[in-house]
């Protein structure tokens, strides 16, 4: 899908169910220019110069210099949606056992996360390890770090004995890309229904 600036601007200056569709979200007090800036962005028009050699992820420990950036990442980034929920797990550390964040940092600086857990915004304490929680800055989108966190919270799954790890969408050809295939539908806490991922990691 190709766009042209004035294609873009056209696209910013109202919403859009393309915009939506792609979780770009216009600000009421963002300009058509910012608006067009982060499409470009998000749809991989414009990249940012960074070496991988300068990228890392790492695991993020209660009562830490990272955690604390984490929180302030958290506080920054514009899903909004979940903001809150995450900024009360991490300042009131609900990690127990293997459960844990992991960050995604681009010359010091955190631009992704996720993190795994035992359970989700789900009824199905049957049903874990969760990857949950997967965001990456906009600015660094197109880069695939999306899979480097979800590859590197399976590989930690291994470590503590798990086979496989669920990932629940709303989105159809989404995870599957990242080796996940659709097991059911199921129900959130909010009565709302999702699309539950698997994924064998063994």
């Amino acid at each position: 899908m190709i766009f042209e600036d004035n294609a873009i601007e056209e696209l910013a200056k109202e919403p859009s169910n393309l915009i939506d569709d792609y979780w770009i979200k216009r600000s009421p007090k963002s300009t058509v220019r910012e608006t067009v800036e982060k499409v470009k962005q998000h749809f991989g028009f414009k990249k940012n110069d960074f070496s991988m050699d300068s990228f890392e992820i790492k695991k993020v420990d209660k009562d830490t210099d990272l955690a604390d950036k984490l929180i302030c990442f958290v506080e920054n980034f514009s899903w909004e949606d979940v903001k809150e929920h995450m900024l009360v797990m991490l300042r009131s550390w609900v990690f127990t056992d293997w459960e844990t964040p992991f960050v995604a940092i681009v010359n010091g600086q955190i631009v992704g996360m996720v993190s795994i857990m035992k359970t989700d915004y789900y009824p199905l304490p049957e049903i874990y390890p969760w990857v949950s929680s997967l965001f990456v800055s906009e600015d660094y989108r197109g880069y695939r770090i999306s899979e480097k966190l979800i590859d590197f919270a399976n590989e930690y799954a291994k470590k503590y004995g798990f086979d496989r790890t669920y990932i629940p969408s709303e989105h159809i050809g989404l995870y599957e890309k990242y080796g996940y295939h659709y097991l059911k539908d199921i129900v959130n806490y909010g009565n709302g229904t999702d699309r539950l991922y698997v994924k064998e990691v063994n």
